[in-house]
Parts: structure tokens; sequence; C-alpha cells
């Protein structure tokens, strides 16, 4: 009899229509309602925030998520940058090998296949850098272990729950169940060989199939393309010719950045917090060109040393594809 009413009471627990988002932790709670509003069934949010899946914290993330972590990462930067040009042959191989790919990207998001392939080089070496981390436990530890104390860890908890709340989505629009749901991530919760962070899974393409798949090469060709069109307002090819030489360029660059603090390659200021940067190619004419260009692939990753660390690389394949 005690073992009957045992069962009853699990299969009750498990069937249990939720009526509400009525967790004991308000972030969840947000995150909950946000999910619903974005046409999430009650249901799914409900189960998917009780699974199992929101007890496991990648405490290793979340410290690289650290101020002093982060410092660390953008002084290296350069030091990627350089150690990346040795990979150009690379580059030049593997844009010929999935030429009919790139063929159909540039023609439908007009963004150059070398500014494609040198973004996918940075974030994970054409594919060969492999993710040691789950995205949504990198968000969720962000959630539950963040206290806000500065306007940047008001920041990290909101791109927290945003980034929870598209996973949450993209599930339950796939149909999988919260505890197959999983998408192995480098620490910052980015996805797959483009990197994407999952508020931009709305990005993801197929090359020639309804469902893309970013760890697949030819998928994450057209989803990169299709970001850098949509977001980053790619509309036309680069014309090489007009870009200056850029080895010169970035040495200019490094120069300036090591001599002056705040420095920007684009920006004089923060459209969002109005901060102030030394800009090193505002008002220079021989450079608004390639501005404009860096400007667009900051939008990919907001930093200076990564928009013109992708640009050398593809002026490199570009000058290597034409020989």
């Amino acid at each position: 009899m005690i073992k009957l009413f045992f069962l009853l009471s699990i299969t009750t627990i498990l069937s249990a229509a939720y009526s509400n988002c009525g967790f004991k932790n308000k972030n969840y709670e947000e995150v909950c309602k946000r999910a619903v509003k974005k046409g999430v069934s009650l249901q799914y949010a409900n189960e998917f925030l009780l699974s199992k899946k929101t007890r496991k914290l990648d405490m290793k993330s979340f410290k690289l998520f650290q101020p002093k972590q982060i410092k660390t990462h953008h002084a290296n930067e350069k030091r990627a940058n350089n150690n990346l040009l040795k990979y150009v042959p690379q580059i030049e191989t593997h844009i010929k090998k999935y030429e009919n790919v790139y063929n159909l990207a540039e023609s439908r998001y007009k963004v150059n296949r070398e500014v494609v392939a040198a973004i996918l080089m940075k974030e994970t070496r054409l594919g060969k850098i492999k993710p040691k981390h789950d995205a949504f436990s990198v968000f969720n530890t962000l959630v539950l272990k963040t206290e806000v104390k500065s306007s940047r860890d008001t920041w990290l908890l909101k791109m927290g729950k945003s980034n929870m709340v598209s996973i949450i989505k993209y599930c339950y629009d796939k149909g999988y169940k919260p505890l197959t749901c999983n998408f192995p991530s480098s620490y910052a919760g980015a996805v797959g060989i483009p990197q994407f962070m999952p508020n931009n899974f709305i990005y993801i393409e197929g090359y020639k199939k309804e469902l893309g798949d970013l760890t697949d090469m030819s998928d994450a060709i057209m989803s990169a393309s299709k970001f850098l069109n949509s977001v980053a307002g790619f509309k036309e090819l680069i014309v090489w010719r007009k870009i200056p030489n850029m080895k010169m360029v970035e040495e200019d660059w490094y120069a300036y950045d090591f001599t002056y603090k705040n420095s920007s390659f684009v920006y004089a200021k923060s459209k969002k917090t109005g901060k102030k940067y030394n800009c090193f190619a505002c008002g220079d004419k021989d450079l608004e060109y390639l501005r404009r260009y860096a400007k667009k692939i900051m939008t990919y990753n907001n930093s200076s040393n990564y928009a013109i660390g992708v640009l050398r690389l593809a002026y490199d394949a570009h000058i290597l594809l034409e020989n």
C-alpha cells in the first residue's frame, strides 16, 4: 500500500500542470516568464528550469569571466593574431575546399569569403579547437553566482538570463527534451565552429538543408555570413584594392594602442555609455574605408584587436588566393 502511494505521488509530480513561473529564485522566475512570452509552453519552461541541468555549475568558466581574466585575454589578443598568420595557407586551402559553399554565401549575403574564413580561423582554428564547456551551464552559473556590485555585474546577469532564454526557446522549438538539449561551448558559452552565442541561434542556416548545425563547416560558413549580413550590415563585398597594406596598418595600430590608453581603431565615443576613446582611424581619409569594415567585424566581437586580426588574415589570404 505504501509502495503504491509512493508511485502515485511520483506520477502526480511528473505529470503536474504548471500554472505559473513560481520560482523562489527571482532570476529563474524572470527567465521562465520571458521564455513563455517567446512562445515556450509553461510546462516546458518549468521542466527545463527544474531539471538537473540547473544543478550543474561551471565555476571554471565563471572565474574566467572575472575582470582580471578578461583583461589578460585582451592583452593576449595581439599575440594570438601574430600566431595565426602561419595558418594563412590553411585558410587558402579551406576556401578552395569549400568553394561551392562560399560561392552561395557570397552571392546571398555579400560577405567576402576571406573574411568569413578568417573569423572561423580566429574563433576555432577552422573547427580544430574543441569545446570544453556546456553553454547552459555557463549561463546558469552566471545567473546563480553573480553578485551585483557594479554595472558590469548587472550586464553579466542580464546577458546570462538572456542566453538561458534563447537556449530554452531553441530546444523547445526543435522538440528536444531538457536533459538532451546540450551545446558544447567555450568558457563564454559560445557554440560551434563560428562560436555563436545562443542569442544568435536565430541566424543559424544550413547549406542546402533546412536545419543548420554549427558544428558542420558548411553550415558554419552560411551562418556566419548570414550574421554578418543581418547584424553587421555587410551589404557589399570588400574591394580589396581599397584596403591599405594591412601589415603596416596592423603594426601602426599596435604601437598606437600601446602608447595611448582607452584606444579604439574605429570609435571616438561609445554610443551606449558615452565613454571617450583615442581613435586611431577617425579623420584619416586613407583609413576610412578600412575603418568602415573594421566596425562591421566588431559587431561579431567588440574588440579592435579582433577586427584588425581578422582583416589582416583575410587580406593575406586574398593575396595568396590571387597569386
